[in-house]
C-alpha cells in the first residue's frame, strides 16, 4: 500500500472516524498508524475480533472501558525508587478500577467470543492494591486522614495547636490597647506560621518576630513572642505529618513497583481490546456487517460508500468472478463511476484493516497485498505537469509494482489526450495489468474499451444507469452491460433540432452506429425483463397475501366447526 492509494480513496478519514470511537488516547495514537494486512490469517483473526466485539456490545452493551491512561513513565520511576505522587497513584488507581470492570463485563451472557475472551482472561485485578490508594488517597493533593493510625494522629494534634495559637492570637488582638496598634484584627499566616498586621509606626510596641511587609510597607506582619514556642511546635508536627505522607507515598508506590509487569500488560490488554471495541462500535453505527474472505472473487451486495449520507446514498452490487480480471465501467459524467470505484477500494481497505464494511451480510472479499488507485486530478502545478502527464506518472508507477495479489483502480483511463491514442493505450495498459495477474477496475468514456471488454476473455463490462426522462443518473451499477453515451437523446431532451441530430447520426460510422443501436437494444430487453420480473414479483407478492387470508379463514372456519361439535356433544349429555 502506498500513501497516494490511502489519499485518493480517503482512508484516513475513516481512521479519524475510528479515532473518535476509541475510549482513550493511547488507542486513538494507535489507530493513528493503522494500515491494512496482508497476510490472509491476519486478516481473518482482525475480522473475528470485531465480530466478536459486536456480539458483546449487542448481548450485554459497550465494554467499560474508559480513558485509561499511559502508566509506563511512573511505573519506570516506582522501579527506579522514585516515589509517586498522590496524582499519579490516583491514575494507577483509576487503571486497577478500569482493568477488573473489563474483566467483570466477560460473563456468561456473552456467548461465542472466545478470542476476545480469552485477552480479558489474561487482565489481573489487584483489590487489595486497589482498595489500598482508595482508601489513601482523596484527591490529587489531598492524603485521607485514615491512610494510617499515625497520620490521624498528628493531623488531630495539629488542628488542637491551630486552636491553641489561634485562641492566644485572638486574645492578643481583643485587648483595647492594641487596636491603635494593629492594621486589623485579622490573624494571618506567613511563611508558615501565625502573625498579626501591625502599623509600621507601632511595631517597637509587638514584641515578636517580623516575616513580611505589606506592598506598601505601611503594615509588617510580626509573629509576636507569646507564640513563637507554639508555632515553633506547629512546624514541627507538619514536618512529621509530610514525613508520615511520604511514607505512605513511598509505601504505594512499592506495591506498585511490586506488580509493574502486570499493570503494564494490562495496560496492553486493555488497549488491545479497546482498539477492538472501536472497530465494533464503527460498524454498527455504519450499520456495517464483516465480509467473507473469498479466494480471488469480489462480492460487494448493498455497498454504501461510508463517507456519504447513508439517507441518500443509493446502494450498489460489485460482482467480480474469479475468471474476470478487469472491469470496465461506463457511464454519463457524475453518475457514480467514480464512487463505484472508491467504495470498492476502501472497503478493501477498511476490510484489511479489520473494519466492517456497510454492505449487506454475507459479502466476500479478497485480500490484496497491494492496492492502487489513480483517482483524480492530483496534478503538481510546480512539476508542470499536465493532467494526462500526472495520471501516467501514476500509472508507470504502478505498472512497476503491480502483481497477482494486487488490485489497480483506474479513473477515466487514457482521458486527457488525443482520444484515438487515449483509447489504445488503455488497452495496452490493462492488457499489461491483466498479464501481471492483477485485478483491476476502470471507468472510461471510451466506446473502444466497450468492445475490448466484449471482445476480451477476463474482461467484463458494466454500467452506470441513467434515466433518460428525467436526464439524471440513477447511479444503479449494471454488471455485463456497456453504458451509452446518450448523448443524441439527451440533446434531443434539451431542445436541439432533429435535423442537427439527423446529422450528427450521418457524421459516425457504420460501426460506430451499428454498436450504439445494439447498445440501445440491449438496454430496452433490460428494461423490459426488469419489469416483468418487478410484475411477477407484485403477482407473487399478491398471490401470497391471498393465500395467507384464505388460511386464516380455513383455521377460522375449523375453530367454528370444533366449537359447534364440543358443544352439540355438552348438549347431548
Amino acid at each position: 500500500m502506498n500513501e497516494k492509494t490511502y489519499k485518493a480513496l480517503e482512508y484516513g478519514k475513516i481512521v479519524e472516524m475510528l479515532q473518535n470511537e476509541a475510549c482513550s488516547d493511547i488507542t486513538r495514537e494507535k489507530i493513528k498508524k493503522l494500515k491494512p494486512e496482508v497476510d490472509r490469517r491476519d486478516v481473518e483473526e482482525l475480522q473475528d475480533e470485531t465480530c466478536e466485539a459486536t456480539q458483546a456490545i449487542l448481548a450485554k452493551g459497550n465494554i467499560p472501558l474508559g480513558n485509561f491512561y499511559d502508566l509506563s513513565d511512573m511505573v519506570s520511576l516506582a522501579c527506579k525508587g522514585g516515589v509517586l505522587s498522590m496524582g499519579e497513584l490516583l491514575q494507577v488507581h483509576y487503571n486497577l478500577c478500569i482493568a477488573r470492570e473489563v474483566s467483570d463485563y466477560f460473563d456468561e451472557e456473552i456467548k461465542n467470543v472466545a478470542k476476545i475472551k480469552a485477552l480479558a482472561d489474561l487482565i489481573c485485578v489487584f483489590p487489595a492494591l486497589e482498595k489500598d490508594i482508595d482508601r489513601c488517597i482523596v484527591s490529587e493533593t489531598e492524603m485521607a486522614d485514615n491512610a494510617s493510625h499515625e497520620l490521624k494522629s498528628l493531623r488531630r494534634s495539629i488542628q488542637r495547636q491551630n486552636e491553641t495559637i489561634r485562641t492566644k492570637l485572638a486574645q492578643i488582638v481583643s485587648k483595647s490597647e492594641n487596636k491603635s496598634v494593629l492594621q486589623d484584627s485579622l490573624v494571618t499566616m506567613r511563611h508558615g506560621r501565625y502573625v498579626i498586621p501591625v502599623k509600621q509606626e507601632h511595631k517597637s510596641k509587638v514584641t515578636g518576630i517580623v516575616h513580611d511587609q505589606s506592598q506598601t510597607g505601611a503594615t509588617l506582619f510580626i509573629e509576636p513572642q507569646i507564640i513563637v514556642n507554639l508555632n515553633n511546635e506547629l512546624s514541627e508536627l507538619k514536618l512529621a505529618e509530610e514525613k508520615e505522607v511520604h511514607r505512605i507515598l513511598d509505601m504505594l508506590t512499592r506495591a506498585v513497583a511490586a506488580q509493574s509487569r502486570i499493570i503494564l500488560n494490562n495496560q496492553e490488554l486493555l488497549g488491545k481490546l479497546d482498539f477492538i471495541f472501536a472497530r465494533a462500535r464503527l460498524g454498527i453505527a455504519m450499520g456495517a456487517f464483516s465480509p467473507k474472505i473469498s479466494d480471488g472473487y469480489i462480492e460487494v451486495r448493498k455497498a454504501r460508500h461510508p463517507l456519504l449520507d447513508a439517507n441518500k446514498v443509493v446502494p450498489i452490487d460489485i460482482t467480480i468472478d474469479k475468471r474476470t480480471k478487469a472491469l470496465i465501467i461506463t457511464g454519463p459524467n457524475t453518475g457514480g463511476k467514480t464512487v463505484t470505484l472508491k467504495t470498492l477500494g476502501l472497503f478493501c481497505l477498511m476490510f484489511q484493516s479489520g473494519l466492517q464494511i456497510p454492505a449487506e451480510e454475507g459479502s466476500s472479499l479478497p485480500v490484496f497485498t497491494r492496492i492502487f488507485a489513480d483517482i483524480g486530478d492530483e496534478q503538481s502545478i510546480e512539476q508542470s505537469l499536465s493532467t494526462f502527464s500526472s495520471h501516467m506518472t501514476n500509472i508507470v508507477a504502478i505498472m512497476k509494482e503491480a502483481d497477482e495479489n494486487s488490485l489497480v483502480l483506474f479513473d477515466e483511463l487514457g482521458a486527457g489526450t488525443d482520444p484515438q491514442e487515449g483509447a489504445s493505450l488503455a488497452i495496452a495498459i490493462l492488457e499489461e495489468i491483466m498479464q501481471k495477474g492483477a485485478m483491476c477496475l476502470a471507468t472510461t468514456h471510451y466506446t473502444e474499451l466497450k468492445k475490448f471488454a466484449i471482445e476480451t476473455a477476463g474482461v467484463q463490462n458494466a454500467s452506470m444507469e441513467f434515466n433518460i426522462e428525467t436526464l439524471s443518473p440513477t447511479y444503479h451499477l449494471i454488471l455485463g452491460l456497456p453504458g451509452k453515451s446518450n448523448a443524441f437523446e439527451i440533446s434531443r431532451k434539451l431542445g436541439l433540432e432533429e435535423a442537427i441530430i439527423g446529422r450528427a447520426r450521418t457524421l459516425l460510422t457504420s460501426g460506430e452506429l451499428e454498436f450504439e443501436n445494439v447498445l440501445q437494444s440491449i438496454e430496452e430487453d433490460r428494461k423490459a425483463a426488469q419489469e416483468q420480473r418487478e410484475e411477477a414479483l407484485l403477482i407473487g407478492l399478491a398471490m401470497k397475501k391471498k393465500q395467507e387470508e384464505l388460511d386464516a379463514a380455513k383455521a377460522k372456519f375449523e375453530a367454528r366447526k370444533e366449537k359447534l361439535i364440543e358443544n352439540a356433544k355438552q348438549e347431548a349429555l
